[in-house]
């Protein structure tokens, strides 16, 4: 009896499923969206666009928390696709260690990013108001001290996320570029079929 497979058959990498793609990339972009609006605004003279503005990024910040926990959800209730065998074994131990701590830290930091800014915001007396028509409860008391102390955790876990993301951006890039291993098409959008 002879085998359906030819002897040249190769088993196509496993990719990530297409809503953990969509997820992946929305946050991506809207993280780095928010990141250069942060950084803009910040330097502005008090005026009404510097108010709308920061008004803009609470919202926005309120939309990737709350796409944060879609994806955390959909991360622990679809177990992401294991590394191909090859790229396994190829991987030193300093590698693999450094990935999961940038994934986990990243994790923890599209929570806590978004909440400290909430808290700042609360502290300092401004409450949100998402879009203008949905107000969120204040996350801390209104207190200026506290708002002083809060502010400058609120740049620094926003610079150390964006941080995390070039390390993220430069692994994928040197996969992809260096080591050729096709790595990068598993999250990809728009190359092969995913699953749902």
């Amino acid at each position: 009896m002879t085998s359906s497979k030819s002897p040249n058959f190769v088993v196509p990498q496993r990719r990530y499923s297409l809503t953990a793609i969509g997820l992946h990339w929305v946050l991506a972009l809207a993280l780095l969206a928010i990141f250069g609006v942060g950084l803009y605004m910040a330097d502005l003279p008090f005026s009404p666009q510097r108010v709308k503005l920061y008004n803009w990024h609470k919202w926005a910040g309120v939309c990737i928390l709350a796409l944060s926990l879609v994806r955390l959800g959909w991360r622990l209730s679809h177990r992401p696709p294991e590394l191909p065998q090859a790229i396994e074994l190829a991987m030193p131990q300093w590698q693999k260690w450094v990935h999961s701590g940038v994934q986990y830290a990243m994790y923890a930091l599209f929570f806590v990013v978004p909440l400290v800014g909430w808290a700042y915001s609360s502290a300092a007396g401004f409450p949100i108001v998402v879009f203008g028509v949905l107000p969120l409860p204040d996350f801390v008391p209104v207190d200026k001290a506290l708002a002083e102390l809060i502010k400058p955790w609120h740049e620094l876990t926003a610079f150390a996320l964006m941080g995390l993301a070039g390390v993220h951006v430069a692994a994928a890039l040197k996969h992809h570029w260096v080591d050729r291993d096709g790595l990068l098409q598993r999250m990809w959008p728009g190359r092969g079929n995913g699953a749902t």
